[in-house]
């Protein structure tokens, strides 16, 4: 128990009938945030010369895309070359009419399939997962049980995820005030997910069971890649103590697409930790230094 009563914050606060926007809700995003979709601003996108064309950024949603295209790449589908650019979500460019126009929705990744007429647009990482997969004809198993699993886990993913990162991560990193209450409900939620996976992962080496697939690909990079890395919870959550999970994530990471996968788009500080664009294999070894 607490040993202060719960207060409301502010403690005035009383929820009004009909709620209106704040002039600011502070934090991170909080100049960002609207209640209203659509453009706010006339901004075309680039396209580059490959077929694919990735308009997104290195977070663990971003992610997912470019590491399926990295391990495409890598099985010898030359088709699923493509061209990453980066769309600073911190800086609202999400928003621009070239970026809205392919998701109304304002969210990153967004995917043009040039190889069809007319161009194919796909937006939401599940649906670009899936699209992919499909599309190659990798990743994503043929028998029943196996793609249903595979789907299992990859919707448990998507519907598990904004605890993680509009819960947990949003109060713990990005909120303007620390507030007890939220931390430790979305806590408690992501300490559950986080054994869901343990337990599964106990007995299966991958989450549709022996076969690496689009769910392991949209599952790490949030459990636990997201609370080691932009969230920093890791020693919060105690993520240690999950071993069957740091097995197979530990498995995962040392797969070299995966490597690349996951410092396309990324905004960093840290040398060798992000590409902002890819437009070719090469640009890798610019991580390097080389």
């Amino acid at each position: 128990m607490r040993d202060t009563p719960l207060q409301n914050q502010p403690a005035d606060y009383v929820p009004p009938k009909v709620w209106t926007p704040p002039a600011d809700l502070g934090g991170t995003f909080g100049n960002i945030n609207r209640p209203v979709s659509g453009a706010r601003f006339e901004r075309e996108l680039p396209v580059g010369r490959h077929p694919l064309q990735l308009y997104s950024q290195g977070t663990p949603n971003g992610q997912k895309v470019t590491i399926l295209l990295e391990e495409l790449l890598a099985a010898g589908h030359a088709g699923a070359e493509y061209d990453a650019w980066l769309v600073d979500i911190f800086q609202g460019e999400q928003f621009g009419s070239g970026f809205t126009g392919l998701n109304p929705n304002g969210k990153i990744p967004a995917l043009v399939d040039r190889t069809t007429e007319p161009a194919q647009s796909v937006f939401e990482s599940g649906s670009i997962l899936v699209y992919l997969a499909e599309k190659f004809g990798a990743f994503l198993p043929s028998a029943a049980r196996a793609r249903t699993e595979t789907f299992n886990w990859l919707m448990w993913q998507m519907g598990a995820a904004p605890f993680v990162g509009g819960g947990l991560g949003h109060f713990y990193r990005y909120a303007p005030c620390k507030i007890a209450y939220a931390i430790d409900r979305y806590a408690m939620e992501v300490k559950r997910q986080l054994h869901v996976l343990d337990t599964h992962l106990a007995s299966h080496e991958f989450l549709a069971g022996g076969q690496y697939t689009i769910a392991d690909m949209a599952v790490w990079p949030w459990y636990p890649g997201s609370l080691y890395g932009v969230y920093g919870t890791h020693e919060f959550l105690g993520v240690e103590e999950y071993r069957h999970l740091l097995r197979w994530y530990r498995a995962i990471a040392a797969r070299p697409a995966v490597a690349r996968g996951r410092v396309v788009n990324r905004r960093s500080d840290t040398p060798g930790e992000f590409l902002r664009e890819r437009h070719d294999a090469a640009d890798f070894a610019s991580l390097n230094g080389n």
